[in-house]
């Protein structure tokens, strides 16, 4: 019997005003609520990154209708008007943080908006919400060299289990950008599943260091949200995405091949 493909849900922020940087991919308060009633209505059930791949590995079945529920970054609003959410559901979720962009010790000043804090992220892991790894400075991890990259991964799983007392297992690709060395790197790191984007539903067969995700953004209405966590019409929804994804993958190529050349001179 062919496996059933899960949805994996992105989000960033979750804000009532957000900023320029963040509006885009933000999602109101409100409609973050009516999304999390769609979920339970429709009969889905949550569960964390590192439990579906775990299934995965294992064999054993997923629950009825499973879905993820994930936020990168690490907008503090994931914790004010998030989490309240997902605890009146019961809902299980996963935050990828980029370390050098929550508030405190190692605080980069990279944040886009307003970020959480280290207290607030141990509220969250307390709250059955699974931390994990988003690099430390949010860098595009294809474009850094093999030390800049393993730096990257390092320290953001290093803080990660200083802060929470627990090492993080999953990992999510800023901008959502990969290559064979990122993921390798990531693999070799110790994080064991990663998550990319593509706007697609996430399979077994994609392997656990290429998973996709589905975009929520707040332009996304309640019926094309429902739409998005079932899977229909999913190609249609994001075929300019797409397009636009393609062709800055050729011009990301082009500049690994022009560092490599002035590398090799040099």
């Amino acid at each position: 019997m062919t496996e059933a493909p899960v949805p994996i849900l992105m989000y960033h922020a979750i804000a009532t005003d957000p900023n320029e940087a963040t509006r885009e991919l933000s999602v109101a308060p409100e409609a973050f609520a009516q999304q999390m009633a769609v979920i339970a209505e429709l009969g889905f059930t949550p569960v964390t990154t590192a439990a579906l791949a775990a299934r995965w590995r294992s064999g054993r079945p997923l629950p009825e209708r499973p879905v993820l529920i994930t936020f990168d970054d690490g907008y503090e609003g994931v914790h004010r008007h998030a989490l309240p959410v997902l605890a009146e559901h019961g809902f299980a979720a996963t935050l990828f943080v980029s370390t050098g962009w929550i508030r405190g010790a190692y605080d980069t000043g990279g944040g886009l908006d307003t970020m959480l804090d280290w207290d607030q992220v141990r509220e969250l892991a307390a709250a059955d919400v699974e931390i994990g790894g988003h690099s430390h400075t949010h860098p595009q991890l294809d474009q850094l060299d093999d030390a800049g990259l393993r730096q990257e991964l390092i320290h953001c799983k290093e803080i990660v289990s200083d802060e929470l007392g627990a090492v993080p297992v999953s990992f999510a690709y800023p901008y959502g950008y990969s290559s064979r060395r990122v993921r390798q790197a990531v693999r070799e790191t110790g994080y064991g599943q990663a998550l990319a984007v593509g706007n697609g539903l996430a399979r077994r067969r994609q392997g656990p260091y290429a998973l996709r995700r589905v975009t929520v953004r707040r332009a996304t209405g309640v019926e094309e949200f429902e739409r998005l966590v079932e899977g229909r019409a999913i190609a249609r929804n994001f075929a300019r995405d797409r397009a636009l994804t393609q062709g800055y993958a050729l011009v990301r190529r082009a500049r690994q091949v022009r560092r490599k050349a002035i590398r090799s001179r040099v």
